[in-house]
């Protein structure tokens, strides 16, 4: 048996939120978030939004394309790192909202790696024979992340410049906060005989726990009592923290060791690769990561410019805008590789 992707789908909101409009939040500018990250513009969802909500357009596209229904799924694999509530998961909600019922739902948090764990998941479910249409959902909203009370400014419904107070406070977070936006991603897998066709190959997974205060939330949890607290908040506390140096360096050794060596362990080298689809975290990383396995252009795909790091939707946004501008025709292998916080990374590979 082979896990092989039916139908991808995606949803980003609508509201566009280009550079220009955080430099009214805070001290940047288009060139500042360019120059570090790549980006040009976000999405950020309304009030009224959470990260199921993002994971229900993208499913329905994935399984319309794939000629499935929602009952025609056995399984469900939720990617997140900003689920809905506390508790439960996002994947029973999502599921409610998709309008099934009694199909198992496995929330997962590996955060940026996110998905491409869920990948192994599947692979695994669907190699075993326990399953046979297994859909995988990665969504995430961080704008509840955002230190910035003025929406209005941000969504381009006011030309104010926040107080000067507001503008230091959010000043604070700004080598993350250019970073993060809002988007949700879906590939639904069916189970298929044969050797020599399409399908994942191999997907290859770490964690290492001795870096996992390099990307974290310090605050919010059972490490707490309470669990939040208003302080926290007040000492900005849950915004996620990011050792942009140290994760730099780390991802531009650890992920093209990941796509090295899965291709090794398959009989393959760097010239096997048609498409290369990284976590889209900063364009400086991927194209450092790039740079050092010397991929030309046409073999590299990134789409940060105009979503920011989606964190679990990442690969399958990528995979899913990838499939219409490339060549990605039976045959071609992709490859997929992430880093997130853990830390957590792998790659994986998949013939089309």
């Amino acid at each position: 048996m082979r896990a092989v992707i039916r139908g991808t789908g995606l949803y980003a909101p609508p509201d566009v939120v280009p550079n220009e409009r955080m430099s009214r939040l805070m001290d940047t500018t288009d060139e500042w978030i360019i120059q570090r990250t790549g980006i040009r513009e976000r999405r950020f969802a309304r009030h009224d939004q959470a990260t199921s909500d993002m994971a229900v357009p993208a499913a329905r596209q994935a399984l319309d394309e794939a000629g499935l229904r929602p009952e025609d799924l056995d399984y469900i694999v939720f990617a997140t790192m900003t689920p809905d509530h506390y508790f439960p998961g996002a994947g029973p909600i999502f599921q409610r909202k998709l309008g099934v019922t009694h199909v198992p739902c496995l929330d997962i948090r590996q955060q940026c790696a996110g998905f491409l764990f869920g990948m192994q998941l599947v692979d695994a479910m669907i190699r075993s024979g326990q399953r046979k249409n297994v859909l995988l959902v990665g969504a995430e909203v961080h704008a509840g992340f955002m230190p910035w009370t003025r929406w209005d400014i941000a969504f381009g419904e006011s030309d104010d410049r926040v107080s000067d107070e507001e503008f230091a406070w959010n000043t604070q977070f700004r080598d993350r906060t250019v970073l993060f936006a809002d988007a949700g991603g879906a590939m639904v897998f069916s189970a298929e005989e044969g050797e020599g066709g399409g399908g994942l190959e191999d997907v290859m997974v770490h964690s290492d726990g001795q870096y996992a205060e390099k990307m974290w939330v310090d605050g919010a949890g059972s490490a707490y009592r309470p669990w939040i607290d208003p302080k926290m908040a007040a000492e900005g506390r849950i915004v996620p923290i990011v050792l942009g140096r140290e994760v730099f360096r780390m991802a531009v050794t650890v992920m093209p060791d990941a796509v090295q060596t899965i291709l090794e362990r398959n009989g393959y080298t760097l010239d096997d690769v048609d498409l290369l689809i990284m976590h889209q975290a900063n364009l400086r990383i991927n194209e450092a990561v790039q740079k050092k396995l010397e991929l030309p252009d046409e073999k590299v795909f990134n789409n940060i410019q105009r979503y920011g790091n989606t964190t679990a939707a990442t690969l399958p946004l990528a995979f899913h805008e990838a499939r219409a501008e490339r060549d990605l025709s039976p045959g071609k292998l992709v490859c997929f590789v992430a880093l997130g916080s853990g830390l957590s990374w792998g790659a994986a590979l998949y013939r089309c």
